[in-house]
């Protein structure tokens, strides 16, 4: 099966979301959503493995993996306030969960290995990664592998090999509206995938039931832009891009539209209004955020409301732009380690920096609401082209493929919204912004997604706003959008697994043990 062409909406922003990290509590409910799916009678005990050198052995608590993974297994929406309870929910409800560190040779850092069983007891063991901003591949089912990210309605028919001659004459006879039929098969057992546009109609099923098997399971698609086998985008790279834009009046956040009607197969107003509905959600998070934010549970207290009272006081520097991306971008992070609701853009990690920027271009010079959403879609098609060559995921790459992803996606939306949506000044913009940030490793203190991630958010605002002027007054970028989304990704692989979302850095300093031990303290309390 070929690569899947990436979708602004599941991609790069979004999803909408709880907790402080879309690549642990987010992909982690996923996946524990798609199984909670597999499991008609519910589910009555988990047990969870880790490898011992990958990320979530140190971080899947603090990051939320735990939380993520239990309430997907029982079925609480990711945006539901219950997400933070999850762990005491599953203990009064009798869903037993057990997290075990082991040495399994985990190829990818955040692998998850689960051993399910269900109500009735019937027992599965699957395997699954996250491969950052929130998605998630599903790769093994009962030792056979699969291929699931969420973008299909799928069919699973586990069976012997004796049964498999049947099944597969059956599959490709009677399936024939398939998108894709994957099959594989591991000591003995076969699985054939059957993936789909539209739900399995009942005469599909019924044909399944009269053939001879071991089981079959059906799953909904969780992203939400859907996949095709037809599917075909205008460009999948910033050359393309570019070399499109000399024959197009197009502005950049045209662009985007148009790529993602093509990738989603809706209309550019679809495109363009479920961008806007997602920088209400946006406006929403900082106007709340500034307001009033408490919570115990966190290494830092509410500080976005202290910058309009220094401001109040003639104590700040005269630069009203910044000074509103670090009110924005703080009261964002604060509504994230407070369990508030958010949009990964394009990690929750680094969801403060792309959105609290282009909120604070309106909050400083008054674009309307409209001009903004069309600086999101400008950004967000740098994030397309990111995800194309590299990652979002900061223990794949370190945090210059978030927070440097952000920057480099706000430049290009900045650029957007003052320079007319001029396609090369916008790619221009982006590559200067990522520039800045190569070999920026993820170091979190105590295990939490606040410290030094809240100054790395401020910082992706504040380059994209540098690199944007450069782009705009005409500097030379030197090296094209492309190449550097390339080199960050081959810095970000040959960082020491310390500096990539693990235990190094300022995450290893006596002041940081301090406080996660501080911080145990409380959640037992």
């Amino acid at each position: 099966m070929s690569k899947i062409i990436p979708s602004i909406f599941n991609d790069v922003i979004g999803p909408v979301m709880r907790g402080p990290s879309s690549s642990h509590v987010a992909a982690a409910s996923r996946i524990g959503r798609l199984i909670y799916m597999s499991s008609q009678n519910g589910i009555k005990e988990a047990i969870v493995d880790f490898d011992i050198n990958g990320s979530l052995a140190e971080s899947y608590d603090g990051h939320g993996s735990d939380i993520g993974l239990v309430s997907g297994l029982m079925g609480i929406d990711v945006t539901d306030e219950k997400v933070p309870k999850a762990l005491k929910i599953a203990e009064e409800t009798g869903l037993k969960v057990v997290f075990n560190i082991l040495d399994y040779n985990a190829v990818h850092p955040n692998n998850y290995r689960m051993k399910i069983t269900a109500s009735n007891g019937e027992v599965h063991n699957w395997e699954a990664i996250s491969t950052g901003g929130g998605m998630i591949e599903m790769q093994k089912l009962d030792g056979v592998d699969i291929n699931i990210c969420g973008d299909y309605y799928e069919a699973l028919i586990m069976c012997t090999e004796e049964q498999s001659d049947k099944i597969r004459d059956l599959v490709f006879t009677v399936f024939n509206e398939n998108e894709f039929i994957l099959e594989n098969s591991n000591n003995g057992k076969y699985i054939f995938e059957i993936k789909y546009a539209k739900p399995f109609g009942e005469e599909l099923k019924k044909a399944l039931d009269k053939v001879d098997k071991e089981y079959v399971i059906y799953l909904d698609p969780i992203l939400p832009t859907r996949s095709s086998a037809k599917c075909e985008v205008p460009f999948e790279t910033a050359k393309q891009l570019f070399e499109f834009a000399k024959t197009s009046d197009r502005e950049m956040w045209e662009m985007a539209t148009l790529y993602e009607s093509k990738r989603g197969n809706i209309s550019e107003e679809e495109v363009f209004n479920e961008m806007s509905n997602l920088v209400d959600i946006m406006e929403n998070c900082v106007r709340k955020g500034v307001k009033h934010n408490e919570y115990k549970d966190r290494i830092l207290g509410q500080q976005s409301d202290m910058v309009d009272k220094a401001k109040r006081k003639n104590l700040l520097l005269p630069n009203e732009l910044v000074n509103n991306i670090v009110r924005n971008v703080t009261a964002i992070m604060e509504m994230k380690s407070s369990m508030g609701v958010i949009i990964a853009a394009p990690t929750a990690g680094a969801c403060a920096g792309l959105p609290g920027t282009m909120i604070a271009l309106k909050d400083t010079y008054d674009f309307p609401h409209e001009e903004i959403v069309k600086g999101m879609l400008a950004a967000a098609l740098i994030g397309i082209f990111i995800v194309n060559k590299s990652t979002f995921a900061a223990e794949v790459a370190g945090c210059q493929a978030e927070c440097g992803s952000a920057s480099g996606m706000a430049a290009a939306g900045i650029v957007q919204v003052f320079g007319g949506g001029n396609v090369e000044k916008c790619l221009d913009a982006a590559s200067m912004a990522l520039q800045a940030i190569t070999g920026l490793v993820c170091d979190p203190v105590a295990n939490r997604v606040e410290v030094p991630c809240l100054g790395k958010n401020i910082m992706a605002g504040s380059n994209a706003v540098s690199s944007a002027t450069m782009a705009l007054a005409g500097f030379d970028k030197v090296i094209p959008l492309d190449e550097t989304i390339e080199s960050i990704y081959d810095i970000g692989t040959k960082l020491p697994l310390e500096f990539r979302c693990t235990y190094g850095g300022l995450g290893k300093t006596p002041t940081s043990n301090r406080i996660r031990n501080q911080l145990e303290n409380i959640e037992e309390e």
